[in-house]
């Protein structure tokens, strides 16, 4: 049996749709260059090339659209572990979601760790699909940490939600940009803070736990 399909949303729908896509493409991109301090509604609806009175029609204000480029970002975070193959290791998948996360760092994406004490912080402690996902995220890398450390890869000294910590710190470590201020490739830093994070987690039964 052929079921319904939803109307197509109207050509107005769409415009609107991608318009709102552009804004917190935008402000994701200025989140991830200047943080939230800085950055300005102004700036976001001069990189989309509208007005701020447009902008305003789509969010009511810089708290409410850095809180949709942070759940955009989260969201795309949720899909990648959700998707890592079933019978990947546990350090394997730990490994996959280092690399995404360095990987969005200097792609100049919106940081995932915002300052504990700032607006957008608090903003985030108030949206309930934020933290719906960033809960899942947690559950699955803390459920691999486990893992790991019952294989005696990880350390078992360290409670597993140190670890993670560890792991998202990545996210909003300056490391990356200051190596590649001073020349060095993406792939090369990737590697570098990579192995440098791993290493202080291992044990000292497996050595060096290269991303490779």
């Amino acid at each position: 049996m052929n079921l319904p399909q939803p109307p197509r949303p109207s050509f107005k729908a769409q415009m609107h749709q991608a318009r709102e896509d552009a804004i917190v493409q935008a402000a994701s991109r200025l989140l991830g260059e200047k943080g939230f301090e800085s950055m300005t509604v102004d700036e976001v609806a001069a990189a989309v090339g509208i007005a701020k009175a447009s902008l305003y029609k789509h969010f009511a204000g810089k708290d409410d659209l850095c809180t949709a480029a942070m759940l955009r970002a989260v969201e795309r975070l949720q899909r990648f572990v959700a998707e890592l193959p079933a019978g990947l290791p546990a350090m394997e998948r730990l490994r996959a979601l280092l690399r995404c996360l360095l990987e969005l760092q200097l792609g100049d994406e919106t940081p995932l760790l915002p300052g504990r004490n700032s607006a957008l912080a608090q903003a985030l402690r108030d949206c309930a699909p934020y933290q719906a996902a960033m809960r899942e995220v947690h559950a699955r890398a803390l459920g691999w940490i486990a893992e790991a450390q019952a294989a005696r890869h990880l350390r078992c000294d360290l409670p597993a939600e140190v670890a993670l910590c560890v792991l998202l710190a990545r996210s909003a470590d300056p490391l990356p940009g200051l190596l590649r201020e001073r020349g060095h490739a993406d792939a090369q830093i990737i590697d570098w803070a990579m192995d440098t994070c791993l290493q202080g987690l291992a044990t000292a039964q497996c050595g060096l736990l290269t991303s490779r």
